[in-house]
């Protein structure tokens, strides 16, 4: 579970950091006493659980949740903060929680015992995958970077046949009109190399002249999905890999 923490006082910071980590074992922790350093690392993973100060310059715990959600949409969002004033205004964002000053292993632990949101992936696997929404690749639930955009294409191709086998030539079919055998092999290659280097290679099978996924190796929320997974059922809004046409035909 990728936590962040966000409070521009150090001791606060601190303080928090220590309850979470009392808290939940299986957390992993991210913190930040700037706000906007904290906005762009939410860019950059997915978030399970933010705690948030309110009080904060340059950007406020309201302003900086309604960044967050922007771009992890479920994404639990609890307050930290010593003012009840600002308990209205975090209900209207649809927030998780709110904890009061001083922060204590308790209060969080029953704070993430109600999350709105419950995390789909149990974490057994280190690659993650998300097909609702964007396609997105995470191994440790930091994001895979192809060295191609046809590299992530292609390997979104793959997870959407759930295993099943596909020749080389229907792989290229969907990356081109034409057919580009020379770069096709550099395709491969570089999703072998990608997932190699986190060591998580032994998700992409190639034998002969065709290539799948292991489903066994991986968390899917679109393989949840159709399990009948009660959250990943309620975390689908209908929209399935939308960075690529052919997608929009195999959506349900």
């Amino acid at each position: 579970m990728n936590v962040l923490l966000v409070d521009d006082e150090p001791l606060q910071l601190a303080r928090l950091e220590k309850a979470v980590k009392e808290a939940s074992d299986e957390a992993k922790i991210y913190s930040f006493t700037n706000p906007l350093e904290a906005v762009g690392a939410s860019k950059e993973r997915i978030i399970d659980l933010a705690f948030l100060d309110v009080e904060m310059p340059e950007l406020n715990g309201l302003e900086l949740a309604k960044k967050i959600q922007a771009t992890n949409p479920h994404v639990n969002i609890i307050f930290v903060t010593a003012y009840e004033k600002y308990a209205l205004p975090a209900h209207k964002l649809r927030v998780s929680g709110y904890i009061s000053k001083p922060v204590s292993k308790a209060k969080v632990e029953e704070e993430i015992k109600n999350l709105r949101n419950p995390v789909i992936f149990s974490k057994h696997k280190r690659l993650q995958i998300k097909c609702f929404g964007n396609f997105e690749v995470f191994v440790d639930g930091e994001p895979v970077r192809f060295s191609y955009k046809k590299s992530k294409e292609a390997f979104a191709y793959l997870v959407d046949r759930e295993g099943s086998a596909i020749s080389v030539n229907e792989l290229n079919a969907i990356l081109w009109e034409e057919d580009h055998p020379s770069y096709l092999r550099n395709i491969i290659a570089d999703i072998q190399n990608v997932l190699k280097k986190a060591n998580v290679d032994d998700a992409f099978v190639k034998r002969h002249n065709e290539c799948y996924i292991d489903v066994t190796k991986v968390d899917c929320d679109a393989y949840e999905y159709k399990k009948g997974n009660v959250e990943a059922v309620r975390k689908y809004r209908g929209e399935y890999m939308i960075q690529y046409d052919w997608a929009f035909f195999h959506a349900e």
